[in-house]
Protein backbone atom coordinates (compact mmCIF):
# COMPACT_ATOMS: atom_id res chain seq x y z
CA UNK A 1 0.00 0.00 0.00
CA UNK A 2 1.07 3.30 -0.63
CA UNK A 3 -0.33 6.28 1.14
CA UNK A 4 0.02 10.26 0.58
CA UNK A 5 -0.41 13.10 2.79
CA UNK A 6 -2.17 15.81 1.28
CA UNK A 7 -3.95 19.32 1.61
CA UNK A 8 -7.77 19.45 0.68
CA UNK A 9 -9.21 23.56 1.12
CA UNK A 10 -6.63 23.99 4.50
CA UNK A 11 -7.26 20.84 5.71
CA UNK A 12 -4.64 17.70 6.04
CA UNK A 13 -6.06 14.80 4.72
CA UNK A 14 -4.70 10.93 3.65
CA UNK A 15 -4.88 9.16 0.66
CA UNK A 16 -3.86 5.71 -1.03
CA UNK A 17 -2.79 5.51 -4.52
CA UNK A 18 -5.40 3.31 -6.82
CA UNK A 19 -2.59 1.87 -8.66
CA UNK A 20 1.19 1.35 -9.65
CA UNK A 21 0.26 4.47 -12.37
CA UNK A 22 -0.03 6.96 -9.08
CA UNK A 23 -2.37 8.83 -11.39
CA UNK A 24 -4.70 8.42 -9.61
CA UNK A 25 -5.78 8.34 -5.40
CA UNK A 26 -8.27 7.22 -2.73
CA UNK A 27 -9.47 10.00 -1.06
CA UNK A 28 -9.80 8.40 2.64
CA UNK A 29 -12.00 11.53 4.46
CA UNK A 30 -14.39 10.44 1.23
CA UNK A 31 -14.00 6.52 1.60
CA UNK A 32 -14.19 6.38 5.37
CA UNK A 33 -15.09 9.69 6.79
CA UNK A 34 -14.44 8.00 9.83
CA UNK A 35 -10.90 7.51 9.79
CA UNK A 36 -8.34 10.29 10.85
CA UNK A 37 -7.20 12.88 8.80
CA UNK A 38 -3.93 13.20 10.15
CA UNK A 39 -1.04 10.36 9.90
CA UNK A 40 0.62 10.10 13.02
CA UNK A 41 -2.44 9.19 14.01
CA UNK A 42 -3.55 6.55 11.92
CA UNK A 43 -0.48 4.91 12.19
CA UNK A 44 -0.91 5.03 16.17
CA UNK A 45 -4.32 3.28 15.70
CA UNK A 46 -3.74 -0.29 16.03
CA UNK A 47 -5.37 -1.65 13.09
CA UNK A 48 -4.80 1.90 11.54
CA UNK A 49 -3.17 0.73 8.09
CA UNK A 50 -5.30 -2.40 7.74
CA UNK A 51 -8.56 -0.13 8.02
CA UNK A 52 -6.97 2.03 5.66
CA UNK A 53 -6.15 -0.46 3.37
CA UNK A 54 -9.71 -1.70 3.76
CA UNK A 55 -11.33 1.50 2.99
CA UNK A 56 -9.39 1.98 -0.05
CA UNK A 57 -10.42 -1.29 -1.67
CA UNK A 58 -13.85 -0.41 -0.64
CA UNK A 59 -13.95 2.87 -2.12
CA UNK A 60 -16.58 4.31 -3.93
CA UNK A 61 -15.83 5.81 -7.56
CA UNK A 62 -16.82 8.97 -5.37
CA UNK A 63 -13.51 8.91 -3.63
CA UNK A 64 -10.78 8.52 -6.71
CA UNK A 65 -9.24 11.71 -7.56
CA UNK A 66 -6.69 12.66 -10.31
CA UNK A 67 -3.26 13.05 -8.70
CA UNK A 68 -2.55 15.81 -10.90
CA UNK A 69 -2.46 19.08 -9.34
CA UNK A 70 -2.69 17.81 -5.73
CA UNK A 71 -0.99 19.84 -3.10
CA UNK A 72 1.52 17.28 -1.18
CA UNK A 73 2.28 17.74 2.60
CA UNK A 74 5.14 16.24 3.96
CA UNK A 75 4.33 12.72 4.58
CA UNK A 76 4.35 13.13 8.05
CA UNK A 77 3.24 16.69 8.62
CA UNK A 78 4.81 17.12 11.94
CA UNK A 79 6.72 13.92 13.61
CA UNK A 80 7.69 13.98 17.13
CA UNK A 81 11.45 13.28 16.22
CA UNK A 82 13.25 13.43 12.49
CA UNK A 83 16.11 12.07 13.96
CA UNK A 84 18.83 11.71 10.67
CA UNK A 85 22.08 10.15 10.41
CA UNK A 86 25.33 11.57 8.78
CA UNK A 87 28.07 10.24 7.34
CA UNK A 88 26.30 6.70 7.00
CA UNK A 89 28.32 5.57 3.15
CA UNK A 90 31.68 5.30 3.19
CA UNK A 91 32.45 7.20 0.07
CA UNK A 92 30.20 10.33 1.28
CA UNK A 93 32.43 10.50 4.50
CA UNK A 94 35.55 10.47 2.18
CA UNK A 95 34.15 12.61 -0.24
CA UNK A 96 33.99 15.27 3.03
CA UNK A 97 37.48 14.31 4.68
CA UNK A 98 36.64 12.42 7.19
CA UNK A 99 37.46 8.88 8.50
CA UNK A 100 35.38 6.02 8.26
CA UNK A 101 33.18 6.75 11.39
CA UNK A 102 32.96 4.67 14.50
CA UNK A 103 29.45 5.36 15.25
CA UNK A 104 27.01 7.40 13.24
CA UNK A 105 26.80 11.14 13.69
CA UNK A 106 23.18 11.81 14.44
CA UNK A 107 21.14 15.40 14.24
CA UNK A 108 17.97 16.08 14.51
CA UNK A 109 15.44 17.98 11.81
CA UNK A 110 12.38 20.23 12.80
CA UNK A 111 9.20 19.43 10.98
CA UNK A 112 8.96 23.60 10.31
CA UNK A 113 12.57 22.52 7.77
CA UNK A 114 9.91 19.60 5.87
CA UNK A 115 8.00 20.65 2.48
CA UNK A 116 5.54 17.92 0.37
CA UNK A 117 6.45 16.56 -3.02
CA UNK A 118 6.51 19.02 -5.49
CA UNK A 119 6.71 22.08 -3.26
CA UNK A 120 9.72 24.64 -3.51
CA UNK A 121 12.95 23.80 -1.62
CA UNK A 122 13.35 27.63 -0.30
CA UNK A 123 16.85 28.80 -0.92
CA UNK A 124 17.30 31.47 1.84
CA UNK A 125 18.10 35.05 1.95
CA UNK A 126 21.12 34.14 4.46
CA UNK A 127 22.95 31.73 2.24
CA UNK A 128 23.25 30.23 -1.62
CA UNK A 129 25.06 27.30 -0.53
CA UNK A 130 22.27 25.19 -1.09
CA UNK A 131 22.92 21.73 -1.42
CA UNK A 132 21.08 17.82 -2.00
CA UNK A 133 21.50 15.18 -0.50
CA UNK A 134 19.27 12.01 -1.81
CA UNK A 135 18.41 9.17 1.59
CA UNK A 136 15.68 7.22 2.82
CA UNK A 137 13.76 7.71 5.51
CA UNK A 138 12.15 5.42 7.56
CA UNK A 139 8.56 6.16 9.39
CA UNK A 140 8.33 4.33 12.74
CA UNK A 141 4.53 3.02 13.21
CA UNK A 142 4.87 1.48 16.70
CA UNK A 143 6.54 2.70 20.19
CA UNK A 144 9.49 1.02 20.52
CA UNK A 145 12.93 1.10 22.75
CA UNK A 146 15.74 -1.29 23.48
CA UNK A 147 14.94 -3.06 19.96
CA UNK A 148 16.73 -5.93 18.79
CA UNK A 149 18.37 -7.44 15.65
CA UNK A 150 15.27 -9.83 15.28
CA UNK A 151 12.40 -7.30 16.40
CA UNK A 152 13.62 -4.28 14.89
CA UNK A 153 11.55 -4.13 11.90
CA UNK A 154 8.24 -4.89 13.75
CA UNK A 155 8.23 -1.28 14.83
CA UNK A 156 8.47 0.30 10.84
CA UNK A 157 5.40 1.46 9.21
CA UNK A 158 6.96 2.15 6.10
CA UNK A 159 9.78 3.72 3.41
CA UNK A 160 9.91 7.17 1.51
CA UNK A 161 12.06 9.36 -0.04
CA UNK A 162 13.98 12.22 1.30
CA UNK A 163 16.20 15.12 0.51
CA UNK A 164 18.25 16.65 3.64
CA UNK A 165 18.90 20.27 1.58
CA UNK A 166 21.63 21.74 3.59
CA UNK A 167 23.10 25.25 3.75
CA UNK A 168 26.97 24.24 3.78
CA UNK A 169 27.77 27.41 5.27
CA UNK A 170 25.99 26.95 8.31
CA UNK A 171 26.27 23.37 8.48
CA UNK A 172 30.16 23.82 9.27
CA UNK A 173 29.94 27.77 11.30
CA UNK A 174 30.08 24.70 14.42
CA UNK A 175 30.90 21.24 15.24
CA UNK A 176 26.81 20.26 15.08
CA UNK A 177 25.09 20.54 11.55
CA UNK A 178 22.07 21.30 12.81
CA UNK A 179 21.96 24.60 12.37
CA UNK A 180 22.80 24.69 8.39
CA UNK A 181 20.35 21.05 8.37
CA UNK A 182 17.00 23.20 9.54
CA UNK A 183 16.29 26.49 7.28
CA UNK A 184 12.70 26.43 6.54
CA UNK A 185 11.27 24.17 3.41
CA UNK A 186 15.03 22.82 3.08
CA UNK A 187 13.71 18.96 3.53
CA UNK A 188 10.98 17.92 1.01
CA UNK A 189 10.00 14.40 2.03
CA UNK A 190 7.81 11.97 0.65
CA UNK A 191 5.78 11.17 -2.66
CA UNK A 192 4.18 8.83 -0.77
CA UNK A 193 4.54 6.17 2.04
CA UNK A 194 5.34 2.58 0.84
CA UNK A 195 4.38 -0.24 3.23
CA UNK A 196 7.30 -3.01 4.22
CA UNK A 197 5.40 -5.59 2.66
CA UNK A 198 6.30 -4.23 -1.18
CA UNK A 199 9.66 -3.63 -0.28
CA UNK A 200 12.85 -6.19 0.97
CA UNK A 201 13.27 -6.21 4.42
CA UNK A 202 14.66 -2.90 6.23
CA UNK A 203 14.18 -1.63 2.21
CA UNK A 204 17.55 -3.17 1.83
CA UNK A 205 19.46 -3.15 -1.91
CA UNK A 206 17.81 -0.73 -3.41
CA UNK A 207 18.78 1.43 -5.96
CA UNK A 208 19.03 5.58 -4.80
CA UNK A 209 19.69 8.38 -7.13
CA UNK A 210 19.43 12.18 -7.03
CA UNK A 211 19.50 14.11 -10.12
CA UNK A 212 19.78 17.65 -10.75
CA UNK A 213 18.10 19.42 -13.84
CA UNK A 214 18.03 15.32 -15.22
CA UNK A 215 22.08 14.89 -14.76
CA UNK A 216 22.74 11.96 -12.24
CA UNK A 217 24.96 13.56 -9.08
CA UNK A 218 24.27 10.79 -6.37
CA UNK A 219 23.81 7.08 -7.27
CA UNK A 220 24.31 4.71 -5.04
CA UNK A 221 22.49 1.49 -3.13
CA UNK A 222 20.70 1.36 0.17
CA UNK A 223 23.32 -2.53 0.51
CA UNK A 224 25.73 0.04 1.07
CA UNK A 225 25.22 1.71 4.39
CA UNK A 226 27.77 1.74 6.78
CA UNK A 227 24.63 0.91 9.38
CA UNK A 228 21.86 -0.74 7.97
CA UNK A 229 17.90 0.03 8.53
CA UNK A 230 18.11 -3.02 11.72
CA UNK A 231 21.16 -1.66 13.17
CA UNK A 232 20.29 2.28 13.38
CA UNK A 233 16.78 1.30 15.05
CA UNK A 234 19.27 -0.75 17.32
CA UNK A 235 21.56 2.23 18.11
CA UNK A 236 18.69 4.58 18.16
CA UNK A 237 16.56 2.86 20.52
CA UNK A 238 19.52 2.14 23.19
CA UNK A 239 18.71 5.97 23.81
CA UNK A 240 15.28 7.27 23.03
CA UNK A 241 12.06 5.83 22.30
CA UNK A 242 10.94 5.69 19.24
CA UNK A 243 7.11 6.87 18.68
CA UNK A 244 4.27 6.39 15.98
CA UNK A 245 5.17 8.95 13.19
CA UNK A 246 8.71 9.43 13.56
CA UNK A 247 11.17 9.05 10.97
CA UNK A 248 14.57 8.27 10.68
CA UNK A 249 16.94 9.67 7.71
CA UNK A 250 19.41 7.40 6.88
CA UNK A 251 22.21 9.25 5.50
CA UNK A 252 23.18 10.02 1.50
CA UNK A 253 26.21 8.58 -1.00
CA UNK A 254 28.56 10.55 -2.58
CA UNK A 255 28.65 12.67 -4.70
CA UNK A 256 27.21 15.83 -3.46
CA UNK A 257 27.50 19.17 -4.42
CA UNK A 258 29.57 20.89 -2.05
CA UNK A 259 32.27 18.10 -2.64
CA UNK A 260 32.79 18.75 -6.28
CA UNK A 261 35.09 20.93 -7.97
CA UNK A 262 33.79 23.33 -8.79
CA UNK A 263 30.84 23.45 -6.02
CA UNK A 264 27.52 22.25 -7.37
CA UNK A 265 24.27 24.54 -5.63
CA UNK A 266 20.91 24.20 -6.06
CA UNK A 267 20.07 27.55 -7.81
CA UNK A 268 15.65 29.38 -8.49
CA UNK A 269 14.34 27.27 -11.18
CA UNK A 270 16.04 24.09 -11.54
CA UNK A 271 14.60 20.93 -10.48
CA UNK A 272 16.08 18.40 -7.84
CA UNK A 273 14.51 14.80 -7.56
CA UNK A 274 15.73 11.62 -5.73
CA UNK A 275 14.78 8.36 -6.26
CA UNK A 276 14.78 5.00 -5.13
CA UNK A 277 13.87 2.22 -6.19
CA UNK A 278 10.42 0.57 -5.25
CA UNK A 279 9.91 3.25 -3.94
CA UNK A 280 9.00 6.77 -6.17
CA UNK A 281 10.38 9.81 -7.21
CA UNK A 282 10.56 12.72 -5.01
CA UNK A 283 10.66 15.89 -7.33
CA UNK A 284 11.38 19.74 -6.12
CA UNK A 285 11.84 23.08 -8.24
CA UNK A 286 14.04 25.10 -6.30
CA UNK A 287 13.10 29.05 -5.86
CA UNK A 288 14.54 32.18 -3.25
CA UNK A 289 13.02 33.06 -0.56
CA UNK A 290 11.30 36.04 -0.33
Amino acid sequence: MRLISFEEQGQARIGVLKDASAKEFIDLTLAAPALTTDMTTLLAQPGGLAAAKDAAAKAPASAVKPMAGVKFLPLVPRPGKIVCLGLNYADHAAEGGHARPEYPSFFLRGATSMIGHNEPIIRPKASHKLDYEAELAVVIGKKARHLTAENALDCVAGYSCFNDGSLRDYQRKTNQWTIGKNFDGSGPFGPWLVTPDELPPGAAGLRIQSRLNGKIMQDSNTGLFLWNVVEALVIITECMTLEPGDVIITGTPAGVGYARTPPVWMAPGDVCEIEVDGIGILTSTIADEV
